[in-house]
């Protein structure tokens, strides 16, 4: 085949994904109104004014999580700390402003810890070998360990009245048919706060391309002049980070710091990007994909317990999904390889 004949053949291939992702995350949307209208006429309690601001902040978090996990799944890695990133970091929030730290500070110094935490796992995993799964399982238990020792078992109270006021607050406002105008949540500005720039960043800049690549070959990518050693460095950092920002708001919105805080949300983060169209494979993702996906698990949640459905269901259909979602994710890759 000649050289023209060949990229001819990686173009089309090219618009193939691009066309599908364009489907698949409109049909993330389209389900996500779906769920929204069936709930709105099964149960009364639904779409009113104070349930509908309330499912965005209980999605917030998750989404962002989702979003710094996929940075991680784009490589073919996973990153099973998350959720003890964010426990951990509800712990260094409290310390903090025990200490009378300013807020700036507090988000900064946890920031800067989410960082090393990020710096900790590439290390590991390029420097010693290590699987990212064990790397970062381990590092899971370090961290629900530490956060119960500093807390001796129990939960650090925070002082801050505008610091714990935020996650509660609101900026601007929207409009939804039936409700009128409702003020938009702190923490659902937060999500676009962090997903605008990644998007930017892994979709329309070099760096989010070598990634891609990272997780189709790495070593055809190393050959082709991309560093992937510092490209995993960037994607666990970018998860850390995340996490710790998520901490952060976290913290905020309960008001003290507990070590086993967000147990279990790191599998509702992979859920989230998995079902927004992540490869579990790596080089297929999204920023938008993950974030709907969060939504999309948050108003099954809401749901659920709105119509009074045992909570252990939601364990299950969360299960369900990830199962169907992978295996629609082996036929895509069939298609377009």
């Amino acid at each position: 085949m000649s050289v023209e004949a060949s990229e001819a053949v990686e173009v089309a291939a090219t618009r193939r994904k691009a066309r599908f992702a364009v489907l698949f995350n409109l049909t993330l949307l389209i389900l996500l109104a779906l769920l929204w209208v069936t709930l709105a006429f099964t149960t009364k309690t639904f779409w009113t004014p104070i349930n509908i601001p309330n499912l965005l902040r209980q999605g917030a978090m998750i989404a962002i999580l989702a979003i710094g996990e996929t940075f991680v799944i784009i490589t073919a890695g996973i990153d099973l700390s998350v959720g003890a990133v964010v426990g951990f970091s509800t712990v260094i929030t409290a310390l903090l402003f025990t200490h009378h730290f300013p807020i700036l500070a507090v988000v900064l110094i946890t920031l800067g810890i989410g960082f090393i935490i990020g710096v900790f796992h590439a290390f590991g995993i390029t420097s010693l070998g290590l699987p990212p799964f064990i790397m970062t399982l381990a590092t899971m238990t370090v961290l629900r360990g530490f956060g119960l020792i500093l807390t001796n078992g129990s939960t650090i109270s925070i002082n801050n009245s505008t610091f714990t006021s935020f996650s509660y607050g609101s900026f601007g406002v929207g409009w939804l048919p039936g409700l009128g105008v409702l003020p938009i949540p702190n923490l659902f500005w937060m999500v676009l706060l962090v997903a605008i720039p990644a998007y930017v960043f892994l979709h329309h800049s070099r760096f989010g391309r070598y990634l891609f690549s990272v997780g189709s070959n790495m070593e055809a990518a190393r050959l082709s002049g991309v560093n992937t050693r510092f490209m995993i460095y960037v994607a666990y950092v970018l998860s850390a980070v995340t996490a710790a920002f998520v901490g952060v708001l976290l913290a905020s919105r309960i008001g003290i710091g507990m070590g086993t805080q967000a147990e279990g949300w790191e599998l509702q983060a992979i859920a989230s990007s998995v079902i927004g169209g992540t490869s579990l494979f790596g080089a297929i993702g999204s920023i938008y994909g993950p974030a709907f996906g969060a939504f999309i698990l948050a108003t099954i949640n809401n749901g659920c317990n709105l119509l009074n459905v045992n909570s252990y269901w939601q364990l299950v259909i969360t299960g369900l999904l990830i199962i169907v979602i992978v295996y629609f994710d082996g036929l895509r890759r069939k298609r377009l390889s």
